[in-house]
């Protein structure tokens, strides 16, 4: 075909159908408030969009806690510890996006600085210096603890683990990692095989080689795989641990494991990666939950709530005696959109709030009053529920069975709070709600729980 044929092709496409369709949705985008009908038509084209071009299965999913089993909800506006539906429903968000609105939803001054710098300049060049990613990477190099020194710049939890891992390999020729059983460190490939979760493993085998998992919490069954692998030349690389298991359940560490499981890399010159994408940013009643348990790692993974809730960022930060490897040339990972000036603005602006309001203190005082409130209901309904743990904002209650925790999580969500269920089922879910949470709130949200655990218990 000749370039004037195609040339011809493309005229005679008409694209007038899309283009109304694009300037209707960016009249809805521009607006306020829209009407009743403005808000069946976003519910239907979002559920026919999900059905026929995003992916059917998310409809079965939500619609499995809606009362509506027409339509599933539809999410339209949010702020400070709330989300409103397109009806203008509005939900306490006891997920957080999973652990993404450490700061609020909205939070003015993440925002503002986000418009400020979208003003001036949204993306750079990627061949000159540009100025936040430095001065992030100092504020970085501050705050974290030990001597964690320099950062990459991510988009997301599972790109930190990929870097991470990368990095440790670039540190060391040594091929072996060790993760735990009920990890989640994401799901590319890497961090996949670092991730325990068999139903998210299975279809893509083999995984990276390399990695073995022992059970978390288990410090002798880590020093007897260290001991293994030493004898057979297959000598440890980096243990890779969540410091808290989020996905798995929220599984707090034994007392002294994290710092057992130090002493064991600095024994056998293993390096140890801590991913807080989820525990990191204050959400634990520190700024880093490696603080909460004394210890120092030599990698960093961060991301989720690390953009604020604004943008999607996440970083690694490292100890330059591993991070020096990428000196003589860092272009051996990069990422295009890693670091740019929006996302640098939001986590600079994220990283005041927190300290300004002393949003990881917070965490631990209010985490520590909703944990004892939750375990107080509990305690009324033992045949329901089974245990309830947590530190700070990052609360697991676990049912004893999935069948319980469904029920309780689709009550919750019927009134007008919003949790998640863990390693894709309910028998625990996840409550981890904005840092920025009012105790009024709270009493709010421990009120409903009362009441769907007494409604559930007279069926």
């Amino acid at each position: 075909m000749s370039i004037n044929t195609t040339n011809k092709e493309l005229e005679k496409k008409d694209y007038s159908g899309v283009t109304d369709y694009i300037k209707k949705v960016l009249s809805i985008i521009e607006k306020d408030q829209i009407t009743k009908e403005e808000a069946e038509w976003v519910t239907r084209e979002t559920v026919d969009g999900f059905r026929e071009n995003v992916n059917p299965g998310f409809l079965d999913y939500r619609k499995t806690v809606t009362k509506d089993k027409q339509f599933a909800a539809v999410e339209w506006s949010d702020s400070g510890s709330c989300f409103q539906d397109v009806n203008g429903k509005e939900y306490f968000d006891c997920l957080g996006g999973f652990g993404i609105y450490n700061v609020g939803h909205r939070n003015p001054k993440v925002v503002k600085a986000v418009t400020d710098q979208l003003n001036r300049q949204a993306l750079h060049s990627q061949d000159l210096l540009d100025p936040l990613r430095a001065m992030l990477a100092k504020i970085l190099g501050e705050i974290t603890p030990g001597d964690l020194k320099y950062s990459f710049f991510v988009n997301s939890g599972t790109e930190s683990v990929e870097a991470a891992i990368k990095l440790a390999k670039m540190h060391s020729d040594r091929t072996t990692f060790i993760a735990t059983t009920k990890a989640f460190h994401g799901k590319s490939l890497g961090s996949l095989s670092a991730t325990a979760k068999g139903v998210f493993r299975k279809p893509f085998l083999p995984m990276i080689q390399g990695f073995r998992h022992v059970p978390f919490g288990d410090i002798e069954t880590m020093r007897r795989t260290f001991e293994s692998c030493a004898l057979v030349g297959e000598d440890v690389n980096a243990v890779i641990l969540e410091p808290i298991q989020g996905e798995g359940g929220v599984i707090l560490p034994p007392e002294g494991y994290l710092q057992q499981v130090r002493e064991l890399c600095d024994e056998f010159g293993a390096l140890l990666i801590f991913d807080e994408v989820q525990t990191g940013m204050g959400r634990t009643g520190t700024m880093f939950a490696a603080e909460g348990y004394g210890v120092v790692p030599d990698i960093l993974c961060l991301a989720k709530a690390f953009g604020g809730g604004v943008m999607p960022a996440g970083a690694v930060v490292a100890k330059e005696e591993v991070f020096k490897c990428l000196f003589p040339n860092p272009f051996m990972h990069t990422t295009t959109f890693g670091g740019n000036p929006l996302a640098c603005a939001a986590a600079i602006a994220t990283i005041d709030v927190l300290i300004e309001e002393k949003l990881p203190q917070r965490a631990a005082e209010v985490g520590e009053y909703m944990l004892g409130k939750l375990r107080e209901v509990g305690d009324e309904f033992p045949e329901l529920v089974l245990e309830i743990r947590g530190k700070g904002l990052l609360i697991g209650v676990e049912f004893h069975t999935d069948e319980i925790g469904y029920e309780v999580s689709k009550g919750l969500f019927d009134n007008g709070v919003l949790v998640a269920g863990t390693l894709v089922n309910s028998k625990t879910f996840r409550i981890e709600p904005p840092l920025t949470i009012s105790i009024e709130e709270v009493d709010q949200v421990i009120a409903t729980f009362k009441q769907v655990l007494e409604t559930l218990n007279e069926k």
